[in-house]
């Protein structure tokens, strides 16, 4: 089964015993934006006791991270990314933020009121499925070139950069599964005067 990885951000707000959960989740590309991302959340919330955070990121869900910040020991971070292990999306952070209502909560608690803020953002997310993706490039001729962009119209590529010289190459990326039938379609089309490679 494909990972999938959220289109959207979304921030909800509970309530446990007076004491203040508000969960954001939302897309990250890489492990590195963790650290801006936490300290600016903290910068918008000073009065904040906690900014609790877990996160998955690549393709295959294989990098991870989470924090308790000061809460007892695996009763945070640790709940929030069990959660997350479960959802089947990669590339996101969920951070949450507790205000303390003055009563504690207990290590149990405070385990089912991170779970539960982690659960409750997660159902508004919404993502889309992770497709491997393929680097092309096509050498072609200018008389070519328009015939070309409606192959790869159909063929779901997206152009990166295209360069006119004495021929045109043009640079692009395609779901890898619709490698082998594109360039089936532009060896026919251009009589295998044309090449395309992939990385």
């Amino acid at each position: 089964m494909n990972f999938r990885e959220p289109t959207n951000t979304v921030t909800r707000e509970l309530l446990f015993k007076k004491s203040r959960f508000i969960a954001i989740a939302m897309k990250i590309n890489n492990i590195e934006e963790i650290k801006t991302i936490v300290s600016k959340t903290k910068a918008e919330h000073p009065n904040a006791n906690h900014v609790v955070h877990a996160a998955i990121i690549g393709n295959q869900g294989t990098i991870y991270s989470y924090s308790d910040d000061k809460e007892p020991k695996n009763t945070a971070g640790r709940p929030a990314f069990e959660v997350l292990k479960g959802s089947n999306l990669t590339n996101i952070i969920v951070l949450i933020i507790r205000y303390f209502g003055g009563t504690l909560l207990g290590t149990g608690g405070l385990v089912k009121a991170y779970g539960e803020s982690t659960k409750e953002v997660l159902k508004d997310i919404i993502s889309q499925e992770i497709i491997d993706k393929k680097v092309f490039l096509i050498k072609t001729g200018y008389e070519r070139f328009e015939r070309i962009k409606i192959l790869l119209d159909k063929h779901n590529c997206k152009i990166i950069e295209e360069t006119f010289e004495s021929t045109v190459i043009i640079k692009g990326e395609l779901p890898a599964t619709n490698c082998t039938s594109l360039k089936e379609d532009i060896i026919e089309l251009s009589n295998a005067k044309d090449t395309i490679e992939f990385n």
